[in-house]
């Protein structure tokens, strides 16, 4: 799958046990606070623990929409998501392109990709969050089709080598890859369609 260097690979471990996983940050990815916080690499680094209910057990935040996150809305501010507190990490790419990591009950569920400052793509590899109509990492194809019926579509890369499930909500998508070891989806990201769904049928321009 041809996607920016920091978001390859991640299903593997994030998806085949869906359990909490601690993977070291690269060097790139810079902390913004005191001290040393650690930034995922790939995709790997997104776990299913953000919080921990009373009864001990971990709690999630629920839905990841073509809107964005929570507070992490599609076309929001890098430099006032900062100024807020929300970003705990960035990592910069190429072409405009940055990487973040979230703060809050949104930590290690999400990855954040901005372009030119602006937010452009929320990811995970974990289940929840789910998608408005409830779909989720985990589930199959098949599965996302029963959901979706004439919504939603089957779409294969450029290369030919990679297939997904795409959704249009108007100008924007969910999309929902393959897990590189297994059927069925590996990540769940949402954002424009002329970010999200062309980084999947082009993609990484660098």
């Amino acid at each position: 799958m041809n996607r920016p260097s920091i978001l390859i690979a991640t299903g593997a471990l994030a998806l085949s046990t869906l359990v909490p996983v601690t993977v070291a940050g690269p060097a790139a990815a810079a902390p913004l606070t005191g001290g040393t916080v650690p930034g995922p690499a790939h995709r790997t680094s997104l776990v299913t623990s953000a919080t921990v209910g009373p009864d001990g057990g971990h709690s999630h935040p629920r839905v990841l929409s073509v809107r964005g996150a929570g507070a992490y809305r599609i076309g929001a501010s890098l430099a006032t998501l900062t100024a807020a507190g929300r970003i705990d990490w960035v990592a910069p790419g190429c072409a405009g392109v940055v990487h973040a990591g979230a703060t809050g009950s949104w930590a290690g569920v999400i990855l954040l990709a901005f372009r030119d400052g602006r937010l452009v793509e929320v990811g995970t590899a974990t289940a929840p969050p789910r998608s408005p109509a409830g779909a989720t990492v985990g589930m199959s194809f098949a599965e996302l089709e029963a959901i979706y019926g004439r919504r939603g579509s089957l779409i294969r890369n450029d290369a030919g080598d990679a297939e997904a499930y795409l959704v249009r909500v108007g100008s924007r998508v969910e999309l929902f890859t393959g897990h590189p070891i297994r059927p069925g989806v590996g990540y769940f990201q949402v954002g424009p369609a002329t970010f999200v769904e062309r980084n999947f049928r082009q993609g990484s321009s660098c």
